[in-house]
């Protein structure tokens, strides 16, 4: 079973070992997802906040990016199947 530390035991354990490079893993690297900002209407806003409520989501942001992903991956079965139909009826 791992030990539990306290907040105070691993701030001075972190203190005692920072300048000892042996005692630390590879740095691990983290890029941040890019995010846009979508200007949209107050009216559609209100529209979107209110069928988040219905979907019991209380953050609309989260529920429009739902919306969104769902959309995009909808659209995404849809070109790659017309595609493929495309290429069947050309070959």
């Amino acid at each position: 079973m791992k030990p539990v530390y306290t907040e105070r035991e691993i701030d001075e354990r972190v203190t005692a070992e920072a300048e000892d490079d042996t005692a630390w893993d590879e740095p691990v690297f983290v890029h941040r997802q890019e995010t846009i900002a979508l200007p949209l209407s107050e009216t559609l806003v209100t529209r979107a906040r209110f069928l988040a409520t219905l979907h019991r989501e209380n953050e609309v942001e989260k529920w429009l990016e739902q919306i969104i992903r769902e959309r995009v991956e909808l659209e995404e079965s849809i070109f790659a199947r017309v595609r493929r139909e495309l290429a069947t009826s050309a070959g």
